[in-house]
């Protein structure tokens, strides 16, 4: 079985994201082990830029945070699925945050190769995900992924609001990767 990480970035518990990543993981868990880290239980500082990771023992970073315990997490990882509230055209800031001090070596011994798009907006705009969608399409570029699917939901603004078929749609997908 492989290992599914679905890393949630919204703050608000029992919100819309966290609804469809409960759905992709009661779909995946037919065929992989599933674990959900959410951004609003664990304290993670911003990466500063200083490299410093590049040249410390073990590629550790200085900052002594939570952030430590999610790379734990993401050693043993194959597929990675990323689900994120959509502010202001981009995905949270908490989320961000993590990605962003996943820019270290360390990354570099990770199994994961395979990655998942989840999205939930309030606005119902044609374009509203694009951004984030380049933004993905260069990671599995990058990092050579292979790209297992994306759930996007429009139209979700206020808790609950996430519509039964999206459910669905996500249950799916977690149930469709092999």
């Amino acid at each position: 079985m492989s290992k599914i990480v679905i890393l949630v970035g919204s703050m608000r518990k029992g919100g819309n994201t966290e609804l469809l990543a409960s759905a992709f993981a009661d779909g995946a868990k037919h065929n992989h082990n599933v674990e959900i880290i959410s951004v609003a239980d664990y304290k993670v500082n911003y990466c500063i830029g200083c490299n410093s990771c590049f040249t410390s023992k073990n590629n550790k970073c200085f900052q002594n945070d939570d952030m430590n315990k999610i790379y734990d997490k993401l050693k043993d990882t194959d597929i990675l699925v990323i689900a994120s509230p959509v502010y202001f055209y981009g995905i949270s800031a908490e989320l961000k945050t993590i990605i962003d001090r996943l820019h270290t070596p360390m990354r570099n011994k990770f199994k994961i190769k395979k990655l998942a798009l989840i999205l939930v907006g309030a606005a119902t705009l044609t374009e509203l995900f694009d951004s984030i969608k380049i933004q993905y399409q260069l990671i599995l570029n990058f990092f050579n992924l292979e790209d297992v699917g994306m759930v996007l939901v429009r139209g979700a603004k206020n808790k609950g609001d996430v519509s039964d078929k999206s459910l669905a749609e996500a249950y799916k997908l977690g149930f469709s990767i092999k």
